[in-house]
């Protein structure tokens, strides 16, 4: 294995999910549950 300076490293780009991204997927998933439990079991408003 290689050991890489300090200037590679600073070059280096992983991979993954970013903050944003899983927030947005996390926000849809959420919405996409309720409209499901809204369709589903539907309650009358007080």
């Amino acid at each position: 294995m290689k050991e890489l300076s300090e200037t590679e490293l600073k070059t280096v780009q992983g991979g993954g999910i970013s903050i944003g991204v899983a927030a947005v997927v996390t926000i849809g998933i959420a919405f996409l549950v309720g409209v499901l439990d809204g369709i589903i079991r539907p309650l009358k408003c007080h």
